[in-house]
């Protein structure tokens, strides 16, 4: 839990060293060879530490802390399931019962390993869609939006009132 949570804490840092740098250097400013060495340096070990390392300490806490493994059926739910008295704090032991309109005669048996891995791949997600989201905030850093001109008549007086 402990490596997670660092390296968590360490991408997060990471993350806004990159937001307090880009809100300092004014667009379009010359980068020199150094620089751009550096950031390069900076940017590869974020990335890794985003799709390599954090992944990577979350499978590890789920495996050997959470003991989340493929013979766990149901879905675990940890202190939350004292608090509502559920029976072995697992939610579906049996399995997702399905509907008779499914032809369900039986269960949708899902397992903790399948969680631990969806929970993965909603850390790749996240980590992906907020690389799109930077690389998209730090291109339009410094433009200003386009504010739309006053309507005025013929007489210089504005047509709409501003609300």
């Amino acid at each position: 839990m402990v490596a997670f949570l660092a390296s968590l804490i360490v991408t997060a840092a990471m993350i806004a060293v990159i937001v307090g740098y880009a809100r300092r250097r004014p667009p379009g400013s010359p980068l020199s060879w150094g620089e751009a060495f550096a950031a390069g340096a900076f940017v590869f070990t974020l990335l890794f530490l985003l799709y390599g390392v954090v992944p990577h300490q979350w499978l590890a806490f789920a495996d050997n802390d959470l003991k989340w493994r493929s013979d766990k059926i149901g879905i675990p739910l940890g202190p939350i399931g004292k608090a509502f008295d559920v029976k072995d704090n697992v939610l579906f032991p049996e399995g997702i019962p399905l509907p008779s309109a499914l032809g369900g005669h039986g269960s949708f048996i899902i397992t903790a390993q399948v969680l631990r891995d969806i929970v993965a791949t909603v850390i790749y997600v996240i980590g992906l869609l907020g690389q799109f989201w930077m690389w998209l905030w730090w291109q339009k850093r410094g433009q200003k939006k386009d504010e739309t001109p006053e309507l005025t008549s013929a007489f210089g007086r504005p047509l709409l009132r501003r609300v």
